[in-house]
């Protein structure tokens, strides 16, 4: 289990810092290709239309192939097209380069998030946000290393390095995903006839569907805030502020900073707090540091609003994409993701056709509004869920009062605890006494 969470790590590593790598080179592409912020918000629609149609598409291939062949072929994919923006001439060839790249980009989301979900699973603790953390330092460091060389390489040659490194951590990380099976999840038939799928028996398909578009939706207002921001964040440092190329980068980098912060103390919170209140405080802070970042004119409280931003917004997406994903698996995490990246779609050509119309910080301001709409979101779903089984393998559930249940286990040795006195481990990690007998588990260690 510890080589295949390190080679899912460094996937999602890989994803953060080749996209950032991307980002930092917009500026130097949009003088390129000679577009304006309206030409350029509708090439950089070329990414969000092609991970968007793609990422459905990569469920049905996840669940016939399963996810870590996919995850392979797509980080390959995306490794290889990443460079392709650098020999564009015209906006119109810089979305169609997109589009291929876009594609990578989302069938990687979802083939590893996919992943992920079932690790976290099967170790039965709430891990998904240690590998956002991965993509978020991954993000960190394609950042800050396209910071201090952009000023020095073209973007053809900084993009042929990322699509060198992307195909070497592919070759590593993909042996051992290759030669890993897919953990052991479940789902398994209950003697009383249910599925260990929340969802499926005590739970109405109706009600699933409903908890997955919440789940979707509050995704798509997280990735709203950080595409817009990942695409136009270091544009506005240097066409507002009036910032060096080392600079603007370095506000994106900062952002990343933040997220990966947040996303490595994600499961310590998670485990303490719950998931709805980390969730909806984290959407309220993105919707006031947003605010503080636009608008300002010192490039040190730019800095802050976007640290802000970065702390709010870091562990909306994974806990939403976890719920999606304990629900329906990879169907679950595929539909989250495509109703998520639904909000990239959206964010970088709303960005542009705004900044027409009123200027790039005013339309900066409007990620606030999705943020607060997750936040709503987010209390909605715990209070309109109920108690539900979820996936386990080998052992019943145990569910809280918000219908979020894992099992829970004892060391090697121990022996089992009476049925009824386990305590409950929910995907958010907080502990409650369940209040009826489950089966005993064995042959589990959880450290």
């Amino acid at each position: 289990m510890t080589r295949l969470r390190l080679a899912i790590s460094l996937f999602f590593a890989l994803d953060g810092f080749v996209f950032a790598g991307w980002v930092v080179r917009i500026p130097a592409i949009k003088e390129q290709i000679h577009a304006s912020a309206g030409a350029l918000g509708l090439a950089l629609l070329g990414v969000s239309v092609g991970s968007v149609a793609t990422m459905l598409l990569t469920g049905k291939l996840c669940r016939r192939y399963g996810n870590h062949p996919v995850t392979v072929v797509t980080a390959a994919l995306l490794s290889l097209s990443v460079a392709l923006p650098a020999l564009t001439h015209s906006p119109l060839q810089l979305g169609l380069v997109l589009l291929l790249f876009g594609a990578g980009y989302g069938g990687l989301n979802v083939a590893f998030d996919a992943a992920a979900v079932d690790l976290a699973e099967a170790v039965r603790r709430p891990i998904l946000p240690s590998f956002h953390a991965a993509f978020s330092a991954g993000g960190l460091a394609g950042a800050g290393l396209g910071g201090l060389l952009a000023p020095h390489l073209s973007p053809l040659r900084h993009l042929l390095l990322l699509t060198v490194t992307g195909l070497v951590v592919t070759t590593y990380a993909g042996r051992v995903l290759l030669r890993t099976p897919r953990p052991a999840t479940g789902p398994g038939p209950h003697p009383n006839g249910t599925d260990a799928v929340p969802g499926r028996g005590r739970t109405t398909v109706g009600r699933t569907r409903l908890f997955l578009t919440i789940y979707g939706l509050i995704t798509l207002c997280t990735a709203y805030g950080e595409g817009a921001l990942a695409d136009w964040g270091s544009l506005h440092l240097s066409a507002d502020l009036h910032t060096g190329p080392g600079a603007a980068a370095a506000g994106y980098a900062v952002f990343a900073l933040m997220m990966t912060v947040s996303r490595m103390a994600g499961t310590w919170l998670l485990e303490r707090l719950g998931d709805t209140p980390v969730l909806v405080a984290g959407a309220l802070l993105a919707a006031v540091g947003m605010p503080v970042a636009a608008l300002t004119t010192q490039l040190w409280a730019a800095y802050l609003g976007y640290a802000l931003t970065g702390l709010g917004l870091a562990n909306v997406f994974p806990v939403a994409v976890g719920g999606a994903g304990a629900l329906g698996g990879p169907h679950g995490v595929a539909v989250a993701s495509t109703l998520g990246y639904s909000g990239i779609l959206l964010g970088p050509p709303s960005i542009g056709f705004l900044t027409e119309a009123y200027g790039l910080p005013s339309a900066l301001t409007t990620i606030a509004a999705p943020a607060a709409v997750a936040a709503l979101l987010g209390g909605l779903v715990r209070h309109g869920r109920r108690r539900a089984p979820c996936r386990s393998h080998g052992a019943r559930p145990l569910v809280n009062a918000r219908g979020e249940g894992r099992t829970s286990y004892r060391r090697r040795g121990t022996g089992p605890r009476p049925a009824a006195q386990r305590p409950l481990h929910g995907p958010s990690g907080r502990l409650h006494e369940p209040s009826g007998a489950f089966e005993p588990a064995d042959h589990v260690s959880v450290r």
